[in-house]
């Protein structure tokens, strides 16, 4: 298991949900570790539903007590929601800032996000384009935004002194280099998955569907199952 140490994490995710399905297990074991865990979630998940009797508004408030729902199964007791559209996100500079502004607010250690690069998974999905905006403007707060004076100086004003993130965790990686085995978590990463029940129109087989991708088999030839991350480690 990839050791965590007690330190701060940061999750920024586009949207509710993300967080578990991507690295609930990870997020599970280091909670369990003792590290604090902070959600930056950032678009309000307004549009993630076909069904005709619902409305945007209803369902981003229903995201969101999901998305609450979820971080306690997982021991996460920060959560901010940034509030963007859902299928709108873009790597503006106002975004930047606001995601900045988190990160020398909470000053993680570690921060798990997107990976920006990675446009479809395999040969029958393309990866959705707000994870792509978030891993970007993530990467971009990160460096050089949050750790540069000159950058955003009003934060400045605010008391929020810049702040460099030392390890990133890219979720939803075309190459990971890094695995971390959730074998003894992964029925909480499902509960933690099952708690956003408004998008879960096949519980069943999308919980089979998560145990499937992460299922592997280790150098004993046990089944063991695990997330993968592309793993930066910054000067």
């Amino acid at each position: 298991m990839t050791q965590i140490d007690s330190k701060r994490v940061m999750v920024i995710m586009a949207h509710p949900d993300d967080p578990e399905f991507f690295s609930g297990g990870t997020i599970a074991l280091w909670s369990r570790a003792g590290a604090e865990i902070i959600y930056l979630i950032l678009t309000n998940g307004n549009k993630g539903s076909d069904d005709p009797s619902m409305t945007p508004e209803r369902l981003a408030r229903l995201r969101e007590e999901e998305q609450r729902l979820a971080a306690n199964v997982l021991g996460v007791k920060t959560i901010i929601f940034l509030g963007e559209p859902d299928g709108e996100l873009q790597t503006t500079l106002q975004l930047r800032q606001r995601v900045v502004r988190e990160i020398r607010r909470h000053r993680p250690h570690v921060i798990i996000c997107p990976d920006p690069t990675t446009y479809y998974f395999g040969n029958t999905y393309i990866n959705h384009p707000d994870h792509r905006a978030a891993g970007q403007v993530a990467l971009d707060a990160i460096f050089p935004a949050a750790r540069g004076r000159m950058y955003h100086p009003e934060l400045l004003d605010e008391g929020l002194a810049p702040h460099a993130v030392r390890e990133i965790y890219l979720v939803g990686a075309s190459q990971p280099d890094r695995w971390v085995d959730i074998s003894e978590v992964i029925d909480l990463k499902i509960r933690a998955i099952q708690a956003h029940a408004s998008q879960l129109t096949n519980p069943k087989a999308i919980v089979e569907r998560v145990r499937q991708r992460a299922e592997a088999v280790d150098e004993y030839g046990r089944t063991v199952y695990r997330e993968a991350f592309r793993y930066l480690m910054l000067r």
